[in-house]
Order: C-alpha cells, then structure tokens, then sequence
C-alpha cells in the first residue's frame, strides 16, 4: 500500500512538472533555458538586476568558450597553495585581479588562440600625436597578443603620417580620418564619438573584441590572452593605493559622471580597457552620450571620459581587472609590486603635443 503512494505521488509530480513545462513552452517556445537576469541599461542610478523569464538578448559574435587546449603543451604544475602573496588577486566581488605570477602564459594564449577571436585596437593620432604610431605598432608587433588576429583601427587627421609598418600574418591597419581638434580635451571626448560611430558602421562586422588603448605609450613585455574577459578595466597606476575618497572621481552632483565620497572600488584609466565588442559599444557609447548631456548643462566632467568610465564601471562591474602592469608610465619609478612593466606611458612635453599646450 505504501509503495502504491509513493509511486502515484511521483506519477503525480512528474505530471505537475510536465504541465509546468509545457506552459514555459507556449509562452517561450523551445529555448526555455531562458531564465536570465539582464541588467538595466540606464546608469544614472545602481542598475538593479532584474528577473526576465524571456530570453536575454545578446548580439556578440563570440563568446569565450569551453577552456580547451591542445595535448602535449609542456608548463609548470599549478599550486593550490604557492603565489603571490604581496598583492590581492581577486576583486571583493570574485573578478580576477591580474597581476605577473597570477597565470601561466602558456597555457592561458594555447586556451584562447583555439577560439581565434577577431580583436580590435582603437587608436587616436590626432595632431602631433601621429608620432607615437610608429612606437606603439613596432613594439605591439612584437608583444601585444603574438599570434593572434588584429586589427589595428587608426583614427587620424592626418593619413600621411600613418608610417609603414611589417605586420605579421593575419594582422592589418584600417586608417579612419577623424577632424583635427583644437583642445585636447576635444580628442579625448571626441574619441568616444568617432568609435561609437565606426563601430556601429564599420568595427562591428569586423571584430569580435576590441581594446581602446592611448597612442602615446609602448610595449615592453607580453600582454596575451589573460587580458581577455566580458569587460576588463586597468587600475590607474597613480591610486592603487588610495582611499576611495582620494580618488579623482566627478564630485560635482550637476556631471553625469558623479560618484559621491563615500562610494568607489578602485580608480581606472582610461589610457587601455577591452572586452566583447558588443559590451565595449555599450560603455563607449554611454561614455559619448553621458558627455553629449553634461555639455548640454554646461558642463565637462573633470576628467573627461575617464570620469565617465569610472561612473559606469562602479555601477557594472568589470569582469576582470588588469594590474598597473598593464599601463604603468616612464615618468614614474617601479614599486616592488609590479614584477613586469607590459606598457607604459611616454615622458612627453604636454605644451609642445597637444593643440592647447596642455591646458
């Protein structure tokens, strides 16, 4: 008798399920492994997530798939106990924090170059600024994602300063003619105008994942796969350290761009940050539009672009987070925490480059 309940109980059960199911099936159709959150687009306030029982629309191209490598790579043995102990490797909410000893270069380029993803570098040489192409293209030749597939989108006012540089198979420049500017803080927010249009036009059919880096910098080591994530934002070498009020974040209530004292997680550059195409045209797009209100309202956030990054980045939380390794500056020494040096910013005359002497 007990076993004749039981066994009409699961009977009974698996047809409330079935019911169930087939009622996600009218409303949703055949992809009802849908249940999904998808974040608010509008950054103005926290985003809350919100529960969708519809699908989640995602127009990426590529995506970082299943972690597999060819056999016979040869690497050291991973430890579970032995790493780096002098600097935090993971964000308090879980997202990597990249540094030298965090990852094994072998294995972590055999991983991704299997997927073969097309990656994008966006780069403004405007005005005298063409003459720190020749620099970052030989040097990224030589250590900027060796073996991959690269597209390097220059935007310039002058083509003719384009120098000719040997790039390796299955690596090429796309040169955008962009207006000249008269302020270099018009560079610097016109840079997010012209790559929201020619990502919408252009980049889009052509790239899978795309870096927005400075021209005025060079490489001087590796920087590989480990870089790649869905959004990965690079920690401003000048405040690893600070308190969070210290950091130079927009405080004034009138910008788009405000964060009030009491709120940040780090401070990032906006000199090199990269992720999915289609997430990079979500924040340089927001960047752009977020400048276009402030300028409306008589107002230009107090470091242009990179007060709005930092907005959005505290709001939408990066993926993974890129050491000052990633972007450190000739102007400054080397604290022991940084073990490799992969890009720096060059000593430069600010008065003599840029089109309003730098004010």
């Amino acid at each position: 008798m007990l076993r004749y309940i039981t066994r009409n109980r699961i009977l009974v059960g698996l047809g409330c399920l079935l019911v169930f199911c087939g009622i996600l099936y009218i409303l949703h159709g055949p992809s009802i492994a849908s249940i999904c959150f998808c974040q608010d687009n509008d950054c103005r306030e926290i985003s809350e997530l919100k529960m969708n029982t519809g699908l989640c629309q995602d127009n990426s191209s590529w995506k970082i798939g299943e972690l597999k490598m060819q056999t016979g790579v040869k690497y050291a043995q991973p430890s579970t106990t032995i790493g780096r102990t002098d600097v935090n490797s993971a964000t308090n909410w879980n997202a990597p924090l990249v540094w030298e000893g965090t990852f094994d270069p072998v294995v972590i380029d055999a991983i991704y170059k299997r997927m073969d993803p097309r990656v994008a570098v966006v780069l403004f040489a405007v005005g005298k600024y063409t003459r720190f192409l020749k620099g970052f293209l030989e040097s990224a030749e030589k250590y900027f994602l060796v073996d991959f597939r690269v597209t390097y989108y220059i935007f310039t006012d002058n083509k003719g300063d384009v120098p000719p540089i040997k790039l390796a198979k299955g690596r090429n420049i796309s040169v955008i003619t962009v207006p000249s500017a008269k302020r270099w803080q018009e560079v610097v927010l016109g840079r997010m105008k012209w790559a929201t249009v020619t990502i919408d036009k252009q980049i889009r059919n052509e790239a899978d994942y795309l870096y927005m880096m400075d021209i005025d910098s060079v490489f001087h080591n590796r920087v590989g796969a480990e870089s790649f994530s869905r959004l990965s934002a690079v920690l401003h070498r000048g405040y690893m350290n600070n308190k969070r009020a210290d950091f130079p974040y927009e405080r004034r209530p009138q910008s788009k761009a405000f964060i009030p004292a009491d709120e940040g997680d780090y401070y990032y550059t906006a000199a090199i940050w990269c992720g999915y195409l289609e997430d990079m045209y979500k924040l340089v797009k927001y960047c752009y539009t977020q400048s276009e209100k402030d300028a409306k309202n008589n107002i230009e956030a107090v470091w242009q672009e990179e007060s709005h990054l930092n907005r959005y980045l505290l709001y939408n939380k990066p993926t993974k987070v890129l050491s000052a390794e990633y972007l450190w500056s000739d102007y400054d020494a080397i604290p022991a925490t940084i073990k490799v040096v992969r890009i720096s910013q060059l000593i430069k005359n600010y008065e003599e480059v840029r089109p309003n002497g730098g004010h």
